[in-house]
């Protein structure tokens, strides 16, 4: 059920998230890539967690919200320019986040608690950050892994895939696969996950 303020901050999120320059093809449509990306990771938030709480449903849409306006190319090409910049970006959805649940009248307790979730505070210990976690990771090997793969070295690509999997839960991972891979999706999955013992 969606309250009338829960509405109000998902639409202004939508609506950010429609500015998007970025745009990527859904059934044949050009659509803004981050308002995308917000919807399918409401959806499989609400797959995995169908009473999802009011504060993650925020964070889930709101997790990415604006994130064109900071670039990666603003860092240095580095580990360390890497990590600044996914700092920057947590800070900076969180702010967007907490600002536009202000305006509606959420009270503080719930605006701290979104940006717990949405910072990922407590993971594996909190069942609404897992939560977050595994549709963040579902999005990525639905969504972005092909595209991520035909340009990226196999042994990375083989150890980018463990990292994902390291952070899902029992659920997480069994939604994964039960996705609609290829035949060398699998194999390379499989292949990834031969040593992992998590």
């Amino acid at each position: 059920m969606e309250t009338p303020r829960l509405r109000q901050v998902l639409e202004r999120i939508d609506q950010l998230n429609r500015e998007d320059p970025h745009r990527v093809a859904v059934e044949g449509e050009a659509q803004p890539w981050e308002w995308c990306y917000a919807e399918w990771v409401t959806a499989w938030v609400m797959r995995l967690n169908p009473a999802a709480s009011e504060a993650l449903r925020i964070a889930a849409r709101g997790q990415h919200v604006r994130r064109w306006t900071i670039p990666r190319d603003r860092y240095e090409r580095t580990r360390r320019g890497y990590l600044r910049w996914r700092e920057t970006l947590k800070t900076f959805h969180a702010q967007t986040v907490a600002e536009l649940m202000r305006e509606v009248g959420y009270p503080a307790a719930i605006i701290e608690r979104v940006q717990a979730i949405m910072s990922k505070r407590g993971l594996r210990e909190d069942p609404e950050t897992q939560t977050l976690e595994d549709a963040l990771c579902l999005v990525f090997l639905e969504r972005q892994w092909a595209s991520l793969r035909e340009k990226t070295p196999p042994q990375t690509m083989r150890d980018i895939l463990r990292k994902t999997w390291q952070k899902m839960s029992a659920q997480g991972r069994a939604a994964a696969l039960a996705l609609p891979l290829t035949e060398a999706e699998r194999r390379e999955l499989l292949d990834a996950l031969s040593g992992d013992t998590g």
